[in-house]
């Protein structure tokens, strides 16, 4: 109990528990985790963790080198909509923090530069959550101090941020 993990395409929580559910009348055992960020709760079977992607969260050493590669202003992307929407998702879905900084580097760069389609803006929106949990809960920063870090870093074009 105690440990910071990552759920892709969630976010950074911290497993409370490990609890005995019947659903659909099958009893599997869950991890209950804790996301700090939208006080949410997640229920992970413990048998598909792996499957999942289930992760630590990363050390004060990944987070420097994250934030590094934040610092940078090269963007790897194609101007077609539709690809680099499938490309961003499947960073996403791979769990994986540095994947994860370029997506919201690069959408918060676009959104400075050209705007975003409300497709995207949502994908920002989840991208930026997702990585702000996991620098909050590396860093054992609150969620606010993570979030201006990030502003402090890649500047947001128009203002909109959370």
């Amino acid at each position: 109990m105690g440990d910071k993990v990552v759920y892709p395409m969630y976010g950074a929580g911290v497993i409370e528990s490990i609890e005995e559910k019947e659903i659909l009348g099958e009893t599997q055992k869950y991890y209950v985790m804790r996301m700090p960020i939208g006080d949410m709760k997640v229920m992970i079977p413990v048998n598909n963790v792996e499957n999942i992607g289930l992760r630590e969260v990363v050390d004060l050493g990944t987070v420097k080198q994250v934030l590094e590669r934040l610092k940078s202003k090269e963007v790897d992307e194609t101007t077609n909509w539709n690809r680099r929407y499938r490309t961003n998702m499947d960073k996403m879905k791979s769990g994986d923090i540095y994947e994860v900084a370029d997506v919201v580097k690069s959408l918060m760069l676009r959104e400075g530069e050209k705007g975003l389609s409300t497709g995207e803006r949502k994908m920002l929106d989840n991208a930026r959550q997702i990585l702000i949990s996991e620098l909050a809960l590396a860093s054992n920063l609150k969620e606010d101090q993570a979030v201006e870090l990030l502003k402090e870093i890649v500047p947001v074009g128009n203002g909109n941020e959370k």
